[in-house]
């Protein structure tokens, strides 16, 4: 019998939801599950891609494509050759969709806009990876005007704090030391619960209610939403990860009005010195968009000032993606070219800010969880590799190194 092979590409939350498809599909023989990204169309082409291969490499197994680009457009993946089944990304975390007898029952997408509520699962590995991912939110109610993802994902929806806690006590008892919250828009967790809670008293509560928990970490967080627990947590819990990745997308402000975000350069900058003065050593990192439409070359230059101003190290930079329905498309559209240039331009300050940032940590002490025997992130998120010479450690260990270089892939280091 083959075990079900799960093709997982976009984000955490993906990652994680792969992980529960695992879990229910583990009795079906000679399956192949994509689970789609529709972030951007690179994303998408890559999904492609991987099941047309997929069907060739496997004429014979059964292809179930799932995720958001198959949410918003079923039809298009139900099309492409060696495809059994399309489910919705609702219908892919229940155990009903993943019997021998599901499989023939043809394709399964709801109308996620009707969504109210996040059912909670239950993962206990995370195959090849020392750190846990944990869904506490899912779906999104605001509207950029470059994204889609709404449409894949629904309205925001939070898991109940019983069932986060649940969740990650089963991860610590199978192994593991550090868990990343993760959602579509994890800082709006809690609007739809009795008396809306916060994300950072969520995590006081998890911290509180699993003290074996040894590093609790976020992923991307919009920076006006940070509330005043995670400002306490970040300044006082030593569990709490030194690290913030924010859902900045640019740094002029006439782009970040028009692609509908809810900030402006100034209130980011707040956030970096907030956090900086509360964490010297804070690792940053955020998501920008490169060559978004109507961005000339004095707009796109305030971005690139702005980033290299506040210095961020940890940058995902992406050439901005037409995403049919979404007001941006039918923008004034920048070069594809000139995109490329640009993202390749902004890539260059957050190496730069990354250099900077890694030489700064040169001789202090800090602490890796290895991802391999030889390699791992630091609190910080900072990339961090044993010295030559230095005696392998393990998979899963935290380690106390001692940063003796740096280079464009990270920090060297020897353990203390």
């Amino acid at each position: 019998m083959k075990k079900p092979e799960i093709l997982t590409f976009g984000c955490r939350l993906n990652t994680y939801e792969s992980e529960v498809m695992r879990t229910h599909a583990a009795g079906l023989d000679n399956v192949v599950i994509v689970n789609t990204c529709a972030v951007t169309a690179e994303a998408e082409r890559q999904a492609r891609q991987a099941v047309r291969r997929a069907h060739r490499d496997r004429p014979d197994a059964r292809i179930v494509v799932t995720g958001c680009a198959a949410q918003i457009d079923p039809e298009r993946w139900a099309a492409l050759p060696g495809v059994t089944r399309v489910l919705g990304n609702r219908e892919k975390l229940s155990a009903e969709s993943w019997s021998e007898a599901a499989l023939s029952q043809g394709n399964a997408v709801s109308d996620i806009m009707a969504a109210r509520e996040s059912a909670p699962h239950l993962v206990t590995e995370f195959a090849g990876r020392t750190r846990a991912f944990v869904e506490v939110q899912q779906g999104c109610d605001h509207r950029c005007t470059f994204c889609i993802i709404p449409f894949g994902r629904g309205p925001s929806r939070s898991v109940p704090v019983g069932a986060v806690v649940e969740q990650v006590r089963a991860l610590v008892a199978s192994g593991y030391r550090e868990v990343v919250m993760t959602g579509v828009d994890i800082t709006s967790w809690g609007g739809d619960l009795p008396g809306q809670p916060s994300l950072g008293q969520l995590c006081r509560r998890l911290l509180a209610l699993v003290p074996e928990l040894e590093r609790l970490r976020l992923s991307s967080v919009d920076p006006v939403e940070i509330d005043d627990d995670l400002w306490q947590l970040l300044a006082q819990e030593p569990r709490f990860m030194p690290y913030l990745h924010l859902s900045l997308q640019a740094g002029s402000d006439m782009i970040l009005k028009r692609m509908k975000r809810r900030h402006l350069t100034a209130d980011v900058a707040a956030v970096i010195a907030r956090a900086r003065g509360l964490r010297p050593d804070i690792g940053i990192g955020a998501d920008v968009i490169a060559g978004f439409p109507t961005e000339d070359e004095a707009l796109f230059n305030e971005t690139l000032d702005f980033i290299a101003g506040q210095a961020l190290p940890y940058l995902h930079v992406f050439p901005y993606s037409e995403r049919p329905g979404t007001p941006a498309a039918r923008m004034p559209a920048i070069p594809m070219a000139q995109r490329r240039e640009r993202a390749a331009r902004l890539r260059a300050a957050g190496a730069q800010a990354a250099r900077t940032y890694h030489a700064g940590l040169l001789g202090r002490p800090l602490r890796v969880l290895m991802e391999t025997q030889t390699s791992g992130h630091s609190e910080e998120f900072a990339p961090v590799r044993l010295a030559d010479g230095v005696a392998p450690s393990q998979a899963g260990r935290i380690e106390t190194v001692r940063p003796v270089a740096f280079d464009d892939n990270g920090l060297v280091a020897e353990i203390s």
